[in-house]
């Protein structure tokens, strides 16, 4: 049974920082690409990260892209998102999907299979 099980999210003060983790099981890791995608109250889900089966290249949407930060350990089964600098407009649940195909722009293709998603919340 495929599982894609994210965690780290909370509440955190503009400029601050927060690590989510996508634990994974049911299937072969290296075997993927992977993304996070991310959908505020009352806009569509967008897609934020991309890494590559071997985790040698990485995408990212305009808006994140210096701030956060998409990196992969396939010998434990996780992919993470270190996200800095964070801002109000970075509010949003935050999904760790698998795709069957590859990173085009900041999504993965084709995505097979979502996590439950995990709220990061950006407030003072």
């Amino acid at each position: 049974q495929v599982q894609l099980v994210e965690s780290g999210g909370g509440l955190v003060q503009p400029g601050g920082s927060l690590t989510l983790s996508c634990v994974t099981s049911g299937f072969t890791l290296d075997s993927y690409a992977m993304g996070w995608f991310r959908q505020a109250p009352g806009k569509e889900r967008e897609g934020v990260s991309c890494i590559n089966r071997s985790g040698d290249s990485t995408s990212y949407a305009e808006s994140v892209a210096g701030r956060f930060t998409i990196s992969r350990d396939n010998a434990r089964n996780t992919v993470y998102l270190r996200m800095d600098s964070l801002k109000a407009e970075d509010t949003a649940a935050y999904y760790c999907a698998r795709g069957y195909g590859y990173c085009v722009g900041a999504s993965v293709q084709y995505v097979g299979s979502w996590g439950q998603g995990t709220q990061v919340t950006v407030s003072s």
